[in-house]
């Protein structure tokens, strides 16, 4: 099953595609297993008739969608020949006419269907057709991030656990720490958000107590993610790239971390956050 939290991504998806297309209701849904979504999230319905509603693969135009991994459209829902109709009491309670189904395709799997719908029957053009697959590819990028969010979580807890059941274990805790940190700005929910700060900080603290002569530093959390970046061997340059922003960006926040961690040198700032324990 979707967790509640996956909520997030498609309702920020269907806001926006609301706004971009003139789509007058925009709905979707997550898959639960390999075959069926279930409808949570409406933006513009005037009834309910929709909400909760479970589309199974090859039904419907949704099921259609999923089952050929494709966009399709009808022109008028009820009358199409080119879907089966399982859902016509549905879709004709809320009085919806003309319907494009787009899947949410990551890594070549169906996770979800986003519907975009007017309520007189005319035929839908690119404009409309280039919005839905950009908020497809919305949900699709956010739940990727949500999938290596998840794994690298899931990496994290072990290597706090027992980071000396491999030789180079410090290597693979540094790096799930900086991968993490990267995801951070990429992520919409804040409670996983906070999950993830949370992890960064025990990965950082997996070393074990502050070095006793450390003073209590405080860094920014991008002025954290630069000196990471600095930490695995990268340039400015290099960090700017992974981390999404300009390379005169990170000079300024490598600068900013240096003045307050008392270094006057990139590694001398490494290991100053490593004794403040802010780095693993």
């Amino acid at each position: 099953m979707p967790e509640p939290v996956d909520a997030v991504e498609m309702q920020a998806a269907l806001l926006r595609l609301r706004r971009t297309s003139g789509l007058p209701v925009v709905f979707g849904g997550l898959l639960s297993d390999a075959r069926h979504a279930r409808i949570a999230e409406l933006n513009g319905a005037q009834t309910s008739a929709l909400r909760g509603l479970v589309v199974s693969a090859g039904s419907g135009l949704g099921g259609k969608a999923i089952a050929l991994s494709r966009p399709c459209a009808v022109t008028d829902y009820a009358s199409s020949r080119h879907i089966s109709h399982e859902y016509d009491a549905a879709v004709a309670a809320e009085g919806l006419r003309s319907v494009v189904a787009v899947p949410v395709v990551v890594r070549r799997a169906v996770r979800g269907v986003l519907y975009g719908a007017l309520r007189t029957p005319v035929t839908l053009g690119d404009r409309t057709f280039d919005a839905m697959v950009a908020a497809a590819r919305d949900v699709e990028q956010s739940l990727a991030v949500r999938d290596e969010v998840r794994r690298l979580l899931a990496a994290g807890r072990e290597q706090v656990t027992d980071p000396d059941t491999a030789p180079g274990a410090w290597e693979d805790v540094r790096e799930a720490h900086r991968e993490l940190r990267a995801l951070v700005p990429r992520v919409l929910d804040p409670a996983l958000r906070e999950e993830l700060l949370d992890a960064c900080g025990r990965l950082a603290s997996a070393a074990g107590a502050k070095a006793p002569a450390a003073r209590e530093v405080r860094l920014a959390p991008r002025e954290v993610d630069v000196v990471a970046c600095v930490a695995a061997g990268a340039t400015n340059a290099a960090a700017a790239e992974r981390l999404g922003l300009r390379p005169e960006t990170v000079k300024g926040y490598l600068r900013s971390a240096m003045r307050k961690l008392g270094a006057h040198t990139r590694l001398e700032a490494v290991v100053a956050a490593r004794r403040a324990g802010l780095l693993p």
